[in-house]
């Protein structure tokens, strides 16, 4: 797609390309606004060349490599997430000449920056890795968040996110089956992370330290390590604590799989605790009932989703 420098020459170009039109359009997530997909949409495109071997209607792991790096892209633009150097310099010169009107402004606190700065150095295949640290920062929109009468998910969310979590709990089932089954020697973040890739998914982590959370579950009161929250297409999976990001992100994982092992998932809107106060989440889960309630939430990805539709 070469010489293609704006949105409306790639909607000319796929006017006149109905079948290439066709399969991108298969890539739209559930949640994608009209302005977050054209913009993905666009990257997508515009980078095809850089991957040989992608070919439309076909299958391969430079697309899944492409829709990833897409996915990224887009987290990075919209929603301010944070992802090593060497991946951050990747997504920029692919997403060079894409032009996003009005992009959201996203602050981050000094700490935050320089948390990021310590971190180890990583080489280009980190690009691959599904993991979208967004760091919790102050931001301008918690006021006007504020002042909102209702947030969360819309009604029909969870009925538009069921059909992908029946194929990622099949896709889960078969993976524990040729591991032997559910248990402490796992690799579960692998597990999951392996399933929702072959779903054409991603995950996203969320690290915080233990000492900023408020509200832990009783019992509690050690101040080092780290929480990490997992989510899918926005929808909540599991929460993890441990001594640093990698031993959180494991227990976040251990507890996403446990809801697999019933004999189906389901997707609903249940009430959490977000930064003190209580909101609509979309949450995943299985037939057992629950005695506790959800952990603190870490994120909240309808925060902005919602201050847009209010601003409208």
């Amino acid at each position: 797609m070469s010489g293609v420098r704006c949105g409306d020459d790639v909607s000319d170009y796929l006017r006149q390309n109905p079948q290439l039109a066709q399969w991108v359009e298969s890539f739209r997530g559930y949640c994608e606004s009209n302005k977050q997909w054209s913009a993905r949409r666009e990257f997508i495109l515009r980078n095809m060349e850089a991957f040989p071997t992608v070919k439309p209607g076909t299958s391969s792991s430079s697309l899944d490599k492409l829709l990833s790096l897409s996915m990224v892209w887009a987290n990075h633009v919209f929603l301010g997430c944070s992802y090593p150097q060497a991946v951050m310099d990747k997504i920029r010169k692919m997403g060079e000449g894409i032009a996003v009107q009005d992009p959201p402004v996203h602050k981050t606190t000094k700490d935050g920056i320089m948390s990021r700065g310590k971190r180890s150095a990583t080489d280009e295949g980190d690009a691959d890795s599904c993991v979208k640290r967004a760091k919790a920062a102050p931001n301008e929109l918690n006021a006007a968040w504020n002042m909102t009468q209702k947030s969360g998910p819309p009604p029909q969310a969870p009925a538009e996110h069921q059909p992908f979590f029946n194929r990622l709990y099949k896709a889960v089932a078969w993976k524990l089956v040729s591991a032997g089954g559910f248990g402490p020697n796992l690799d579960h973040f692998e597990i999951l992370r392996s399933c929702v890739e072959s779903c054409k998914q991603t995950l996203t982590c969320v690290f915080v330290p233990l000492k900023d959370i408020a509200g832990l579950p009783a019992g509690r009161t050690q101040k080092d390590g780290h929480v990490c929250e997992i989510r899918c297409q926005m929808v909540y999976m599991g929460t993890g604590y441990g001594r640093d990001e990698s031993a959180a992100k494991a227990m976040a994982s251990k507890e996403a799989l446990k809801v697999f092992q019933g004999r189906k998932v389901t997707v609903k809107i249940c009430r959490r605790r977000y930064k003190g106060r209580d909101v609509e989440d979309l949450v995943l889960l299985d037939e057992l009932p629950r005695s506790q309630g959800f952990p603190p939430a870490l994120s909240y990805p309808f925060q902005d989703e919602q201050l847009e539709h209010t601003s409208s």
